[in-house]
C-alpha cells in the first residue's frame, strides 16, 4: 500500500502564494533591521545539547528537541542513571545534539566563539527557523520561524529605546493597525521578591507570574503556594495584581512600594530613562504600557524585558525579547551585556492573514504569459521571451500548443495580467495580440512598441 501523504503536527507545508507573502514580511523586516544598522548572520539548525539545556529553566528544557545519537554512539548509554530512574541523564547520554530552541543562546555562544573577528558593540540579526517540542495549536507551532536583532557589548540603554522603534517600525510597515508594546524590569521583579522574602525564588516568581493573563490571578497565587511560597509573602504581592493607571501612575505607586530595594528602585529608574525618551520620540502606531505582569520565562533576562500584542486578533504575543547581562558568561566569557529581540515571523503572518492585510498583487508570481500555437511561433516566441525577462518581468511560454482556452485558463489560474499571443502571420510581420486579462482588453503591438510598454511596467 501505498503511504499517506503527511506531516509533523506542529508543522506546515507552504503553498507558492504563502511563500510570497512570507518573503513580503521577511524583506520588511529586513530592510529595518538594516536601516538601524544590524548586520545578518546565521548559525546550524542544531546544537550540542550542552550548548542549550539548562538556559531556559525547566519548562524551555522540557521543550527541546533533541536529537538521537546514531551508530556505535549509541552504545554510550548511560544505563545506570536508566537504572537509577534519572531519565534526563539518561537522555542527556543518548543525544549529544539538539535542534535549537531560539536564537539567542546559539548566538551568544556565536559571539564567545567568534569574539576576535568581532566588532563590539556588536549589532546582528538572524532570521532563521526554530523548533520546540510544544502542544500544537492557534498561534502555536513545532517549527517556526524567528526575526532577530540583538546588540552586545553595551549597557546602553539607547539600545533599550532603539528596540521599541524597530518593534514599532516593522509592525508599522507590515500594516499592522496598532498593537501594543508592553515593558518591564526583571530589577523590579527581583526587588519584590526581595521584599516579600523571596529573593531566592526570583525565578519561581516571574515563570508563574508569566501565566496571569492565561490562568488569573487565583491561578497564579495556588501555582505560588504549590511551590512553596508562603501565604504570608503572597498576600504581601496581591495588591500588585490589581495596579491601575497609566504608565506614570504605575511607576509613582510602584516607587512607594519599592522604597526599600535597591535593586527595584534602580530598575524603575531605568524603565523610566526609557519610557521618558520614547514619549519625547513618539511611535507610529504602537502603545506602548508598562505591565508589571510581564515576567517573561526565559531565565536568561536580567533587565527591560518586552512582549508585542496585536490589536484586533485573538493571538499571544508576536514579539519579545529583553536585556540580558551575564549570557555569554555561560559560555566563558563576562561583563559583556546584550539587549535583544524575536518577531515571531508564523504569528504575524497568522494575524495579517486573518486581517487580510498582504497585498493583493503578492500573488501575481508571474506578468507575462506567451501563448503556445505550434513549433514554429514557439521558437519566434523565446527570442522575445529572453528580452522580457532581461527587462527584469516574469514571463514564460506556455509548454505545449493546447487549445487557447486551456492555456487562458492557466494565465487565470496563475493571476497573470497579460497574455501575448503570436500567429504565424504576426511573427512574419513582428506584431503581437497583447490581452489584459483583468479587462479583457486586446490591441495589436509591435514587437518594439510592446517592449516599450514592458520596460513601462517594470
Amino acid at each position: 500500500m501505498a503511504q499517506k501523504p503527511t506531516i509533523p503536527k506542529g508543522t506546515r507545508d507552504f503553498l507558492p502564494a504563502e511563500v510570497a507573502k512570507r518573503n513580503f514580511l521577511f524583506d520588511i523586516v529586513k530592510q529595518v533591521f538594516a536601516r538601524y544598522g544590524y548586520a545578518p548572520i546565521q548559525t546550524p539548525s542544531f546544537e550540542l545539547s550542552s550548548t542549550l539545556m539548562g538556559k531556559y529553566g525547566d519548562e524551555g528544557d522540557r521543550l527541546i528537541f533533541r536529537i538521537l545519537n546514531s551508530g556505535e554512539k549509541i552504545r554510550k548509554a548511560d544505563l545506570e542513571a536508566l537504572a537509577a530512574d534519572n531519565l534526563p541523564r539518561f537522555a542527556s547520554s543518548l543525544s549529544e545534539k539538539a535542534l535549537r530552541y531560539d536564537l539567542t543562546v546559539p548566538f551568544a555562544r556565536f559571539v564567545v566563539q567568534h569574539q576576535n573577528d568581532l566588532t563590539f558593540p556588536f549589532k546582528r540579526y538572524q532570521i532563521q527557523p526554530v523548533w520546540r517540542a510544544d502542544r500544537p495549536q492557534h498561534g502555536r507551532y513545532q517549527e517556526f520561524t524567528q526575526c532577530d536583532v540583538d546588540v552586545v557589548g553595551s549597557e546602553s540603554l539607547l539600545y533599550e529605546v532603539e528596540m521599541i522603534q524597530i518593534f514599532d517600525e516593522v509592525l508599522s510597515n507590515l500594516g499592522l493597525p496598532g498593537f501594543s508594546i508592553c515593558i518591564n524590569n526583571r530589577k523590579i521583579l527581583s526587588g519584590i521578591a526581595e521584599l516579600i522574602g523571596e529573593a531566592d525564588r526570583i525565578v519561581d516568581l516571574t515563570v508563574a507570574l508569566d501565566k496571569l493573563d492565561k490562568i488569573g490571578q487565583q491561578g497564579v497565587i495556588d501555582e505560588l503556594l504549590q511551590k512553596g511560597f508562603t501565604p504570608k509573602s503572597i498576600e504581601k504581592i496581591t495588591p500588585l495584581f490589581a495596579l491601575q493607571g497609566n504608565n506614570e501612575q504605575k511607576m509613582e505607586l510602584l516607587g512607594e512600594y519599592l522604597a526599600q530595594s535597591e535593586i527595584g528602585q534602580k530598575g524603575l529608574d531605568e524603565l523610566k530613562v526609557v519610557l521618558d525618551d520614547i514619549a519625547a520620540l513618539g511611535l507610529q502606531k504602537g502603545e506602548l504600557i508598562f505591565d508589571l505582569t510581564l515576567a517573561r520565562g526565559l531565565n536568561y533576562y536580567t533587565g527591560a524585558i518586552f512582549e508585542v500584542k496585536a490589536h484586533g486578533v485573538k493571538m499571544g504575543s508576536i514579539c519579545g525579547g529583553g536585556r540580558y547581562d551575564d549570557l555569554t558568561a555561560l559560555f566563558g566569557l563576562k561583563d559583556l551585556s546584550g539587549i535583544g529581540i524575536s518577531f515571531g515571523a508564523d504569528r504575524i503572518y497568522d494575524v495579517m492573514s486573518e486581517l487580510d492585510l498582504f497585498p493583493k498583487s503578492l500573488n501575481q508570481t508571474l506578468s507575462v504569459l506567451f501563448v503556445n500555437f505550434g513549433e514554429s511561433e514557439a521558437k519566434h516566441a523565446l527570442k522575445l521571451l529572453r528580452e522580457v525577462r532581461n527587462i527584469g518581468l516574469a514571463a514564460e511560454l506556455y509548454p505545449q500548443a493546447s487549445k487557447l482556452q486551456k492555456q487562458l485558463k492557466y494565465a487565470n489560474d496563475r493571476q497573470v495580467p497579460y497574455v501575448v499571443m503570436i500567429g504565424q502571420q504576426e511573427a512574419k510581420d513582428g506584431m503581437l495580440s497583447l490581452k489584459n486579462m483583468e479587462t479583457g482588453q486586446q490591441e495589436q503591438l509591435t514587437e518594439a512598441e510592446f517592449l516599450t510598454k514592458c520596460e513601462q511596467l517594470f
